[in-house]
Protein backbone atom coordinates (compact mmCIF):
# COMPACT_ATOMS: atom_id res chain seq x y z
CA UNK A 1 0.00 0.00 0.00
CA UNK A 2 1.51 3.36 -0.72
CA UNK A 3 2.55 5.68 2.15
CA UNK A 4 -0.20 8.55 0.67
CA UNK A 5 -2.82 5.98 1.44
CA UNK A 6 -1.63 5.32 4.96
CA UNK A 7 -1.53 8.79 6.24
CA UNK A 8 -5.00 9.56 4.08
CA UNK A 9 -6.60 6.32 6.27
CA UNK A 10 -4.81 7.41 9.93
CA UNK A 11 -6.18 11.17 8.91
CA UNK A 12 -9.87 9.59 8.78
CA UNK A 13 -9.43 7.02 11.63
CA UNK A 14 -8.56 10.03 13.76
CA UNK A 15 -11.53 12.12 12.81
CA UNK A 16 -13.86 9.39 13.12
CA UNK A 17 -12.53 8.17 16.65
CA UNK A 18 -12.46 11.71 17.87
CA UNK A 19 -15.85 12.63 16.57
CA UNK A 20 -17.21 9.91 18.38
CA UNK A 21 -14.86 10.61 21.87
CA UNK A 22 -16.66 14.19 21.13
CA UNK A 23 -20.07 13.21 20.84
CA UNK A 24 -20.27 11.23 24.00
CA UNK A 25 -18.83 13.50 25.87
CA UNK A 26 -21.68 16.06 25.01
CA UNK A 27 -24.23 13.51 25.13
CA UNK A 28 -23.41 12.26 28.87
CA UNK A 29 -22.38 16.28 29.73
CA UNK A 30 -24.63 16.93 32.96
CA UNK A 31 -26.15 20.12 33.23
CA UNK A 32 -24.70 22.65 36.39
CA UNK A 33 -26.43 21.91 39.54
CA UNK A 34 -27.74 25.96 40.09
CA UNK A 35 -28.23 25.38 43.57
CA UNK A 36 -24.70 24.63 44.66
CA UNK A 37 -22.96 26.43 41.69
CA UNK A 38 -21.57 29.77 42.47
CA UNK A 39 -22.87 33.20 40.87
CA UNK A 40 -21.14 35.29 38.82
CA UNK A 41 -23.01 38.34 39.76
CA UNK A 42 -25.91 38.90 42.44
CA UNK A 43 -28.58 41.90 41.52
CA UNK A 44 -31.72 43.06 41.54
CA UNK A 45 -34.02 42.28 38.50
CA UNK A 46 -35.03 46.24 38.11
CA UNK A 47 -31.05 46.21 37.65
CA UNK A 48 -30.53 43.31 35.97
CA UNK A 49 -33.36 44.57 33.09
CA UNK A 50 -32.05 48.02 33.04
CA UNK A 51 -28.60 47.00 32.21
CA UNK A 52 -30.14 45.41 29.07
CA UNK A 53 -32.49 48.03 28.34
CA UNK A 54 -29.82 51.00 28.63
CA UNK A 55 -26.82 49.01 26.46
CA UNK A 56 -27.85 45.60 25.47
CA UNK A 57 -24.61 44.76 23.88
CA UNK A 58 -22.69 45.84 26.56
CA UNK A 59 -24.99 43.70 28.98
CA UNK A 60 -24.74 40.85 26.92
CA UNK A 61 -21.02 40.81 27.08
CA UNK A 62 -21.16 40.78 30.99
CA UNK A 63 -24.23 38.34 31.44
CA UNK A 64 -25.03 36.58 28.48
CA UNK A 65 -23.94 32.23 29.57
CA UNK A 66 -23.02 33.57 33.23
CA UNK A 67 -24.77 32.22 36.30
CA UNK A 68 -26.78 35.24 38.02
CA UNK A 69 -28.73 35.28 41.45
CA UNK A 70 -31.27 37.74 40.88
CA UNK A 71 -34.09 38.73 43.67
CA UNK A 72 -37.01 40.41 42.93
CA UNK A 73 -41.20 40.24 43.30
CA UNK A 74 -43.26 37.86 41.72
CA UNK A 75 -45.35 39.55 39.09
CA UNK A 76 -46.56 35.88 37.70
CA UNK A 77 -46.08 31.85 37.47
CA UNK A 78 -46.92 29.88 34.75
CA UNK A 79 -46.46 25.97 34.23
CA UNK A 80 -45.12 25.21 31.22
CA UNK A 81 -44.37 21.50 29.36
CA UNK A 82 -42.75 18.99 31.32
CA UNK A 83 -43.41 20.71 34.70
CA UNK A 84 -41.32 23.23 34.20
CA UNK A 85 -42.41 26.57 35.26
CA UNK A 86 -41.65 30.33 34.36
CA UNK A 87 -41.19 32.50 36.73
CA UNK A 88 -41.62 36.30 36.02
CA UNK A 89 -40.19 39.07 38.25
CA UNK A 90 -41.14 42.55 38.27
CA UNK A 91 -38.99 45.19 36.73
CA UNK A 92 -39.41 48.78 36.94
CA UNK A 93 -40.30 48.60 32.92
CA UNK A 94 -43.90 47.98 32.26
CA UNK A 95 -42.78 46.31 28.96
CA UNK A 96 -40.50 43.94 30.14
CA UNK A 97 -39.27 41.62 33.11
CA UNK A 98 -37.00 38.95 34.25
CA UNK A 99 -38.34 35.28 33.58
CA UNK A 100 -36.85 32.43 35.28
CA UNK A 101 -37.12 28.91 34.32
CA UNK A 102 -37.16 26.29 36.64
CA UNK A 103 -37.16 22.66 35.13
CA UNK A 104 -39.17 20.82 37.61
CA UNK A 105 -41.30 22.21 40.34
CA UNK A 106 -43.67 19.71 42.30
CA UNK A 107 -46.08 22.26 43.39
CA UNK A 108 -46.13 26.02 41.76
CA UNK A 109 -48.61 26.92 43.46
CA UNK A 110 -46.66 28.42 46.52
CA UNK A 111 -45.70 31.11 44.62
CA UNK A 112 -47.94 33.66 44.59
CA UNK A 113 -47.59 37.46 42.81
CA UNK A 114 -46.17 39.96 45.24
CA UNK A 115 -43.82 38.01 47.28
CA UNK A 116 -40.28 38.74 47.34
CA UNK A 117 -38.24 35.65 45.67
CA UNK A 118 -34.35 34.97 45.05
CA UNK A 119 -33.42 32.42 42.48
CA UNK A 120 -30.10 31.39 40.43
CA UNK A 121 -30.24 30.70 36.79
CA UNK A 122 -27.43 30.73 33.39
CA UNK A 123 -28.49 33.89 31.46
CA UNK A 124 -29.43 33.46 28.01
CA UNK A 125 -30.08 36.85 26.47
CA UNK A 126 -32.70 39.58 26.17
CA UNK A 127 -35.84 39.56 23.83
CA UNK A 128 -38.47 41.69 25.51
CA UNK A 129 -37.89 39.64 28.66
CA UNK A 130 -33.83 38.40 30.24
CA UNK A 131 -34.63 34.90 30.35
CA UNK A 132 -32.50 32.82 32.97
CA UNK A 133 -32.45 29.64 32.27
CA UNK A 134 -32.10 26.34 34.56
CA UNK A 135 -33.28 27.92 37.85
CA UNK A 136 -32.76 27.00 41.45
CA UNK A 137 -34.35 28.57 44.30
CA UNK A 138 -32.19 30.13 46.84
CA UNK A 139 -34.63 32.03 49.09
CA UNK A 140 -38.20 32.35 49.41
CA UNK A 141 -40.94 34.28 52.07
CA UNK A 142 -42.62 30.98 52.63
CA UNK A 143 -39.47 29.15 53.59
CA UNK A 144 -38.19 31.34 55.79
Amino acid sequence: MKTYIKVALFVVTFIAVSAILAALYYYNLKSTDMSKARPDFVLTASVLQKAFEVDESKASVTYLNKILEVTGKIASVKPVENNAVNISLVTESDLSSVIGTFPAISDPSVFKPGEEITLRGKCSGFLMDVLLNDCALIEHANEK
